[in-house]
């Protein structure tokens, strides 16, 4: 197998460039913006209820997840590259079928269902392949570097969808976004390629034992099976939905403090969120994934308490609260396909981990469509900021309990958890 050329980096780059055309989903506040000036000004081109507002957004997280699912097998069974193939049509589509149209129905078919759809299978297609090219005590920095274009595409999404709205429009910006996304990913998914059947890293290959190391890979029915598997599920689906609930709005926290430059807190967010990936899955790499994932739910529920005294005006410190909140928010999404990995092998790791990443999609539907909610009735997010924090904080006492789901090689620990690495897992 050493003389299989290497395509790892080309592979992890690719998938990189996948996920910055489909990190538009996280610029959906500056679209939400547009949208509901036109409610309040009544000018008859968005009718829409102010709670209905972050409808298409929670649709799109929902479908997204899901699909991930279906879109796991297809990676599994044919190949990345015909999936992430079918991620930029879909996307492509979902966005110019809203270009068309101002109806609350047609976004929420178009902006929800379609592309939500398209960013599950784009999504699906860009990790895998890349982990798959590297040793084992990679896989959380290689798994942050591919995510990380997912977060980091508001920094130039932005302000991109903000100069464009303000010089044709809404509809006419999501046709150019539509149409440009849709041959991005057509083009890139041509370098996603997994390495042969049998391929091992030769720095995979123990040099410190000639044990045989312990190869573990559940089927989705044995994963579903294990107690592990509903622990990370919960855990993901509060660390994923409190996060959305303030990367779905933060625009619109900035906006009386700000004005039109409200953009520069979703890119600073976005940035800590592409950032928190890759520390994330680097530190998880020393320390284990469970271990990262205590500090980080803990930490993010103390950054969304502290929102409850930031005002709009305070500029600094509700850029600072984003920039934080984003970054702790963008560690899950290395954080859960490395341990989907560890846990459960490499060989059904596409629809395990759409299984897990379900998870996302209910937290991304449930926290923005509740806060939402929470706000139109009471004119106020701090309940659902208390709510938040709450939860945040359960997640991280239950990550303390989540080990391995079989027997493991466990000879280091931190804050009583053993470093899933040890296990060995392929």
């Amino acid at each position: 197998m050493n003389e299989i050329k290497n395509l790892g980096w080309r592979v992890t780059f690719a998938g990189l460039g996948i996920n910055l055309a489909l990190g538009i989903l996280y610029t959906w506040s500056i679209f939400k913006m547009t949208i509901k000036e036109s409610i309040l000004a009544g000018d008859g081109v968005y009718n829409w209820s102010m709670a209905s507002l972050n409808d298409p957004y929670a649709v799109c997280c929902l479908v997204f997840a899901f699909a991930m699912i279906f879109a796991g097998r297809v990676q599994d069974k044919t190949s990345p590259r015909v999936t992430a193939v079918i991620g930029g049509l879909l996307t492509g589509a979902g966005l110019i079928l809203i270009a068309f149209s101002t109806s609350w129905i047609i976004w929420i078919l178009g902006f929800g269902v379609l592309m939500g759809m398209g960013l599950g299978f784009g999504y699906a297609s860009a990790t895998p392949p890349a982990i798959k090219w590297f040793p084992p005590a990679k896989t959380g920095m290689i798994a942050g570097i591919v995510v990380a274009g997912f977060g980091l595409a508001s920094v130039y999404i932005a302000p991109l969808g903000t100069f464009l709205i303000g010089k044709v429009g809404l509809s006419q910006s999501m046709l150019i976004f539509g149409v440009a996304f849709l041959f991005v990913v057509s083009f890139l998914a041509q370098f996603l390629v997994n390495p042969p059947e049998g391929y091992v890293h030769p720095d995979a290959v123990s040099k410190t034992s000639s044990a045989a190391p312990v190869t573990v890979n559940f089927s989705p029915s044995e994963m579903m099976k294990t107690g592990t598997f509903y622990k990370l599920w919960l855990i993901f689906c509060v660390g994923s939905g409190a996060g959305l609930m303030i990367i779905g709005g933060v625009a619109g926290m900035a906006k009386s403090g700000m004005g039109s430059m409200a953009w520069v807190v979703v890119a600073l967010m976005a940035v800590g969120n592409a950032s928190g990936r890759v520390v994330a899955g680097i530190l998880s790499d020393k320390i284990g994934r469970a271990n990262t994932l205590f500090i980080m739910m803990t930490a993010q529920a103390i950054v969304i308490f502290s929102l409850l005294f930031i005002t709009p005006a305070q500029i600094v410190l509700l850029v600072i609260a984003a920039t934080l909140i984003g970054f702790n928010y963008g560690t899950n999404l290395s954080l859960f396909p490395s341990a989907t990995k560890d846990f459960f092998g490499l060989k059904n790791f596409g629809v395990n981990y759409g299984l897990v990443f379900s998870a996302w999609g209910v937290g991304g539907f449930i926290f923005p469509r509740v806060s939402q909610m929470i706000v139109a009735y009471t004119q106020s997010p701090r309940i659902a900021y208390i709510l938040a924090a709450g939860l945040l904080l359960l997640g991280a006492v239950l990550a303390l309990m989540t080990k391995a789901p079989v027997a493991a090689v466990e000879k280091e620990t931190f804050i009583g958890i053993p470093v899933p690495e040890k296990m060995n897992v392929k």
